[in-house]
């Protein structure tokens, strides 16, 4: 085996878990590899299609103690040329999925993510939207200890239904989407597709992993991500 994917060696283990170790990890260099060829190619996409509205949003302004309207030009920090938002979904009866109201999966990302934004808002701009009145998302963000997300909720239905996270019938979908600004001018760089791609019998989306780290730290241990569970709002 290659030096350079060469294991450390632990306390008691057996020639024979040694072996099966460093198969794996000559996998999981490889696995780093790809997932590198894979981010320079998303670097190099081309300008995407330039955004047809500059939509409009709500949010809370604490100062006026009330919501106010905000485009998603104005979404954009100064001097920043990158914005990344996530739609997340809060859903009604009607769309009859496993859960009513704020979604599990989508508090469990944001969750995660939030204490993070700090960071990443020094290089990129950062959202998240739901559909309905910002109050009630609000409220949910501050019922989880959310301190740092930019919470805004979705006016109409237009920004939903161009770029993913509703369908035609109205139906809510979890999304991350990326818009640049170049020239003066909007443009969609990326979505989190895979979303909608073929996918194995049973296998998760897995969209969104990349910002989604409990599936990370079960993807490392004997049990892995196990057949059914799913994040939820509380545990008992």
């Amino acid at each position: 085996m290659p030096a350079d994917v060469e294991g450390e060696r632990f306390p008691g283990e057996s020639a024979e878990y040694r072996r099966a170790r460093e198969e794996l990890l000559e996998a999981e260099v490889e696995l780093r590899r790809q997932g590198a060829r894979v981010a320079q190619q998303r670097q190099e996409l081309p300008t995407g299609g330039e955004v047809p509205a500059d939509y409009e949003f709500e949010e809370w302004d604490e100062e006026a103690g009330a919501p106010r309207r905000v485009r998603l030009s104005e979404l954009f920090a100064q001097g920043m040329d990158t914005l990344f938002l996530y739609s997340f979904m809060i859903v009604e009866p009607e769309q009859e999925l496993w859960f009513v109201g704020p979604c599990p999966s989508c508090t469990s990302i944001i969750d995660a993510i939030d204490g993070e934004i700090p960071h990443i808002t020094q290089r990129v701009s950062f959202a998240v939207a739901a559909r309905g009145p910002i109050e009630r998302f609000r409220e949910h963000g501050r019922s989880r200890g959310w301190r740092h997300a930019r919470l805004l909720g979705t006016l109409d239905g237009d920004y939903s239904r161009a770029y993913g996270a509703a369908d035609a019938e109205g139906n809510q979908w979890p999304i991350a989407t990326v818009f640049t600004k170049r020239d003066g001018h909007m443009h969609h760089f990326w979505s989190s597709e895979l979303f909608w791609a073929q996918r194995d019998p049973g296998q998760h989306p897995r969209h969104v992993d990349f910002m989604w780290p409990v599936w990370a730290v079960f993807d490392a241990t004997p049990g892995g991500r196990g057949d059914d569970w799913n994040p939820a709002l509380e545990y008992r």
